[in-house]
């Protein structure tokens, strides 16, 4: 089982697809202390979750990251980063491979430096990730190079794969746009329905050509895609949010999943070990009781639909039919294009 936990809503850059909306100076008074947060990985470890994921904001912003790191790792927990990586050091980058640190996420949306820079809304932007990158792959730390596809680098897609090769990744995972957070505002810039599955496709068959992993993320017919391909892949199940993963907010909100705003409960008021094991959203989403195309389809068990584009297309039912799926590529009776 796999949780992210944004660790703070402060970050260095604002970028335009950001679903924690977050920025400079967009601390929040309320985020858990190193106590909190050193408590809730306690119960995180203690409700059965392995591995751990540092996000934000941009969690290398918080003076803890290391202590929170040692702590994750000495429970047992295989403690990974999602970070812009522009804070990465070769200091930095040691720091964490000796606090326990066991890879890092870090964002790169194209190999043009100036589209990202432009989608990441600071100039130089790209520079210092890839000098991050490199200093991780330095020290010892493995790399996943996370990608937010969209219109402005849909066509970029195996050039980015092989860029990550060249500098040493272990694996490219290209995000697929989900409107919540800032990212309802470049909403019309995601890519849907047929090139939405073009795109899977194409990822697949580009993970016929290289060693390093490819995995679409918010995509979960990705899976439905290998096995018809007859794909051997490490992963069991397309989408997790609800059965085998969700995120903690920085004040310590438990929502189902970063991209799906709903709240199941608050770590400071009822231990995380406890929520997960007991609230009913959970309970609900582990049914697998979808609606529409999601409900009949045969790959309900691998796939599951991204609850978290259902939830924003059906106003508010997170489990409604994935609209984005050809199965179910429907929306107010209109086909999504």
């Amino acid at each position: 089982m796999i949780i992210s936990w944004n660790t703070t809503k402060e970050c260095n850059l604002y970028c335009k697809h950001c679903y924690r909306d977050s920025g400079p100076k967009e601390k929040q008074a309320d985020e858990l202390t190193t106590s909190e947060g050193k408590e809730l990985l306690t119960e995180i470890a203690k409700a059965g979750f392995k591995i751990m994921i540092f996000s934000g904001g941009e969690p290398l912003l918080r003076d803890d990251i290391y202590q929170l790191v040692e702590h994750a790792a000495s429970l047992g927990m295989r403690p990974v980063f999602g970070t812009n990586g522009m804070y990465i050091t070769e200091e930095v980058a040691y720091k964490l491979k000796e606090a326990g640190a066991a890879g890092m996420g870090i964002s790169l949306d194209s190999v043009k430096p100036e589209v990202h820079d432009h989608f990441r809304q600071l100039e130089g932007a790209w520079e210092q990730a890839v000098t991050g990158i490199k200093n991780c792959i330095e020290a010892g730390l493995p790399v996943q190079i996370n990608t937010t596809i969209s219109d402005l680098n849909y066509d970029e897609f195996e050039e980015i794969t092989d860029f990550a090769i060249e500098l040493g990744a272990k694996a490219h995972h290209p995000f697929f746009l989900v409107p919540t957070g800032r990212g309802k505002e470049i909403e019309r810039d995601s890519v849907r329905a047929n090139r939405y599955h073009q795109m899977i496709e194409r990822i697949m068959e580009k993970q016929k050509e290289v060693e390093i992993e490819l995995k679409p993320t918010c995509a979960p017919q990705f899976m439905a895609v290998a096995k018809e391909k007859e794909m051997n892949m490490r992963f069991t199940r397309g989408c997790l949010a609800g059965t085998d993963y969700c995120c903690i907010l920085p004040n310590g909100d438990v929502h189902i999943c970063p991209y799906l705003p709903v709240k199941v409960g608050n770590v400071k008021e009822t231990v995380f070990s406890k929520l997960w094991a007991e609230a009913k959203i959970f309970e609900e989403l582990r049914t697998m009781d979808y609606k529409g195309s999601c409900g009949s389809c045969q790959h309900i068990e691998i796939c599951g639909g991204c609850r978290a584009r259902a939830y924003y297309y059906s106003d508010g039912d997170y489990m409604a039919g994935e609209p984005w799926c050809h199965r179910g590529g429907m929306l107010d009776g209109k086909a999504i294009r």
